[in-house]
Order: C-alpha cells, then structure tokens, then sequence
C-alpha cells in the first residue's frame, strides 16, 4: 500500500526518492489552459524597464514592502513622481 503524502494534519511528510519516481509530468496532469498560464509569462515586445541593483535603507523596503504584492513597482512609481516634481 502506497504511504500517503499528508498526515492528519495536512502537513506534507519528506519525500523519498520512490515519491519522486512516481510523480507523473505537470503536462499528463494539468490541463491545457492552466499548463500556460504556468509556463509562459507571455508575449514581450520590448524591454520597457532596466535590471539593475541597487541599496535601500531597511525602512524603505519595510515600508513598501508592507503595501504587500508589487512594492516594487511602487518603489518605481516614487521615483517617477520625484522626477516630475524635481526636473
């Protein structure tokens, strides 16, 4: 008899190496439809931002970060109307 994933509880037990041997492949799985939405992030005609990396104090972070999903665009979006507002 096959050992269940979850306890009880519904916590997750380690994996072993027969668990993984047994998984099946996310496309004989998911259907069509949710497979891309997972895959693909989607079409993209140009770059329109730059990578880079840079440091910010904690309380900036902290503070965008507790807005929650998308703090960095915020971050973003705060420099653009300082650019507006400074020249």
């Amino acid at each position: 008899m096959k050992k269940p994933l979850t306890n009880e509880h519904g916590e997750v037990r380690e994996l072993t190496d027969e668990d993984f041997e047994e998984m099946r492949p996310m496309e004989k799985v998911l259907p069509a439809e949710l497979q891309r939405t997972i895959r693909q992030r989607g079409p993209q005609h140009a770059p329109t931002k730059v990578k880079t990396t840079m440091r910010l104090s904690p309380e900036v972070i902290e503070h965008f970060k507790e807005q929650g999903p998308g703090w960095q665009g915020r971050i973003d979006q705060a420099l653009k109307e300082y650019i507006e507002e400074h020249g």
